[in-house]
């Protein structure tokens, strides 16, 4: 019998807690959800000291650590993609998850996933759980992963959770691969025109100047706007490479402060088009977040606090901190969803249609469903829009660079004939 340290929740919203004797962390919670609780929060008192005592009975199988290594950098998410697919597969097949994690550390090229696989491996040989062992390696499983998996081990199917991680896994790798895929071609082609004008700029121009300089013509306002140009170019040519990389730098030192990250994180929002994106894609995140969190039975203050990190922009996490006090003094979802004006009124609704019919974790998969699909309209819009735009620019910038040099150039054939 081990001793448990809980903190729950009643139907009015009152906080209670309190300590019970059960043999497992499982069987705690269901003895606590028959007393009519909600439970937020549930730890095993003399954890570790208990651990200690394992450690020093197992120092002998202590040395036997496995050479993990060391590596800098996070796990990249597609790799971690594939590795949850993997492991739902192999505990599916009915393997053990200490024999699962070994195949797929033994498969795994060196880097943090190899790495944080051996320290996984290495806890839970310790004694430690699955959802423990990952805790403790915050580069490759985030707070999202562990609680599901936490949640999977409470109720006895981390197979389904891991089915579930995987999917939730791939659906926001594939919103995250359209978004960058089509921002590619708009990207690269703006860079290729700020090479060729600065290369005309900087070679080019200045050829025509010296012509100029050697018929002693007088020079019409927008030649000589281009020849300044073009000795400002050849001057600070090394401005165009480090203005984007001070702009990013200085936004990032920005948004190390609270306030300032708001405002930043407000004004993406507002910019037309691009905030539109920011925001759907965010409300397809978190609406994905928390659809499967409560699914897979975490509870939901905790799963508003996860979905809040998730969110990625300060705005909404402000929004979720206010839903999930209002939640905490006894209200629904759908009230303080509302009043954040984050979202639409149709998300608000059918939040509050899923917490009347006890599906709230479908409604929150269908709103994420349709913010996908209105994701990847308004990146093909923007797309579309991006491309008659640098078509138009494009053409007049080349048109004023020929205009500005055909000009003196006609003067001069004029008096020369």
């Amino acid at each position: 019998m081990a001793n448990y340290k809980y903190e729950a929740m009643d139907h009015s919203g009152a906080e209670v807690t309190g300590t019970i004797d059960a043999e497992s962390e499982a069987e705690a919670q269901q003895l606590i959800r028959d007393q009519d609780l909600f439970v937020t929060k549930i730890t095993e008192e003399g954890r570790k000291k208990k651990k200690k005592k394992d450690k020093d009975a197992k120092k002998p199988a202590a040395k036997k650590k496995k050479k993990g290594g060391f590596s800098f950098g996070k796990v990249r998410a597609k790799q971690l993609c594939t590795f949850t697919r993997q492991l739902s597969t192999l505990q599916d097949a009915g393997l053990p998850i200490l024999r699962s994690l070994t195949i797929l550390e033994g498969q795994a090229k060196p880097g943090p996933l190899k790495y944080s696989l051996s320290g996984v491996i290495e806890e839970i040989e310790g004694g430690s759980t699955l959802s423990e062992a990952m805790a403790k390696h915050p580069k490759a499983f985030d707070d999202l992963y562990v609680n599901m998996v936490k949640a999977g081990e409470a109720g006895g199917a981390l197979e389904v959770i891991l089915q579930r991680l995987a999917e939730f896994k791939e659906r926001a790798q594939s919103l995250k691969r359209k978004v960058v895929g089509a921002m590619i071609y708009p990207i690269a082609v703006i860079s290729v025109a700020i090479i060729i004008v600065s290369g005309i700029m900087i070679f080019i121009i200045p050829k025509f100047k010296k012509i100029f300089e050697g018929f002693d013509v007088d020079l019409p306002d927008i030649t000589i706007l281009l020849l300044n140009a073009s000795d400002w170019f050849a001057t600070y040519w090394w401005v165009l490479g480090v203005t984007p990389v001070a702009f990013i730098l200085m936004i990032k030192l920005i948004k190390k402060n609270k306030t300032g990250a708001f405002i930043v994180d407000w004004i993406a929002l507002k910019i037309p088009l691009m905030g539109n994106i920011i925001q759907k894609s965010t409300v397809a995140r978190t609406m994905r977040t928390l659809g499967t969190l409560i699914a897979s039975g975490v509870p939901i203050l905790e799963a508003l606090t996860i979905a809040r990190d998730t969110a990625g922009n300060s705005v909404f996490k402000r929004a979720f901190d206010n839903i999930h006090s209002a939640i905490r003094e006894g209200e629904a979802i759908a009230v303080p969803l509302r009043e954040a004006r984050i979202v639409d009124d149709i998300v608000v609704n059918m939040v509050d249609v899923g917490e009347e019919t006890g599906a709230l974790d479908t409604m929150m998969y269908k709103v994420a469903e349709v913010y996908d699909e209105e994701v990847a309209v308004a990146v093909d819009g923007l797309i579309s829009m991006l491309e008659p735009i640098m078509v138009v620019v494009l053409g007049l910038i080349v048109g004023f660079i020929v205009i500005a040099l055909f000009m003196p150039l006609v003067k001069l054939l004029n008096e020369l004939s």
